[in-house]
């Protein structure tokens, strides 16, 4: 089956972030067959300046087979740059597609990944970061279930009743770094429509919680369940397995990720056809060029790593290895 990929780049590290994930797709699937679509913020609407990518990326990417996909951020913007994701959605064309955070290397063939796109799914490589639990109420239950019953969705369905009660793996809840669907204008529609309801008219019982930076993971999940998506299977275990790696930031995919994603990486930027403009992206130069993400991996035992991200992040700080 063939579909689109689409991740979002803009001026500044993102441009970075979106040659390395262009050229990763071309070394490790080169037989995929669908489109590659580099979303791309237009100046005005909630941007300010020109978040356009610069005139050498934009180079770069066509060379290495991907399209730039204009569109404008009318909702959120600088505000709230995870909306990029969102309000680009609708400007792809018509056909199955997977979004990727643009910090994620291909590792793997994509392309023989077995996607049912009429059943969404979305990355559970995340942590328990919402809804925030207070002391004296809402429950996570009520919390999750005011949102559903805002937009007409069956709570109880959407459960993991093998999870105890209020536990927060017992609810549908991904991480953002990657989703699927067969129509991005129907999805996106929805999705952009329900993250500014949640935003501009949440429920009573999202009073006290944290709206951001969380609003496309609190929103996604209600958007996968009314198309009648869920959790992903064992059939997607290559996205964040083999095929794929979000690596988030380069001294966390250093600290924790597999040596096939530190030989795809490496690989990549000593291409010497990227590495003029890859040096000039900080974290790369010093990780990759300077060979400082060898000593970050040293500090890492792989097989036992801290269970919370932020336990490698503070590590990286405390050495002094923490670069964006």
């Amino acid at each position: 089956m063939s579909f689109n990929i689409l991740a979002v780049g803009q001026a500044g590290r993102l441009e970075f972030e979106a040659i390395v994930l262009a050229a990763s797709l071309r070394h490790s699937d080169p037989g995929f067959s669908g489109r590659l679509f580099i979303a791309e913020p237009q100046p005005g609407g909630k941007w300010p300046g020109d978040p356009r990518l610069s005139d050498r990326a934009r180079a770069i990417l066509t060379g290495l087979g991907a399209e730039i996909l204009p569109f404008e951020a009318r909702a959120f913007g600088a505000d709230y740059p995870q909306g990029n994701k969102i309000e680009a959605l609708p400007a792809l064309p018509e056909a199955p597609f997977l979004f990727l955070d643009t910090d994620t290397l291909i590792t793997g063939p994509v392309s023989g990944i077995a996607f049912d796109v009429s059943r969404p799914s979305a990355s559970m490589r995340r942590e328990n970061t919402w809804p925030g639990v207070e002391l004296y109420g809402p429950t996570p239950s009520q919390t999750w279930k005011s949102l559903y019953d805002r937009f007409g969705l069956d709570f109880d369905s959407s459960l993991d009743p093998s999870q105890p009660e209020d536990y927060w793996q017992r609810f549908l809840y991904f991480n953002a770094g990657w989703f699927f669907h067969e129509s991005p204008s129907r999805f996106g529609g929805r999705f952009l429509a329900w993250a500014r309801e949640i935003r501009d008219n949440p429920p009573a019982e999202l009073v006290c919680q944290e709206l951001f930076p969380w609003l496309d993971q609190i929103t996604l999940p209600l958007v996968i369940h009314s198309f009648g998506g869920g959790r992903p299977g064992p059939e997607l275990a290559a996205l964040d397995g083999a095929a794929t790696c979000h690596y988030r930031t380069l001294p966390l995919l250093y600290a924790r990720e597999s040596d096939r994603a530190v030989a795809v990486l490496e690989e990549v930027a000593r291409d010497k056809a990227l590495r003029p403009a890859l040096r000039d992206w900080e974290a790369l130069r010093v990780m990759v060029y300077q060979n400082r993400g060898r000593k970050v991996r040293a500090l890492f035992d792989r097989d036992r790593l801290p269970h919370r991200e932020q336990a490698i992040r503070n590590t990286l700080k405390r050495e002094g290895f923490w670069l964006r």
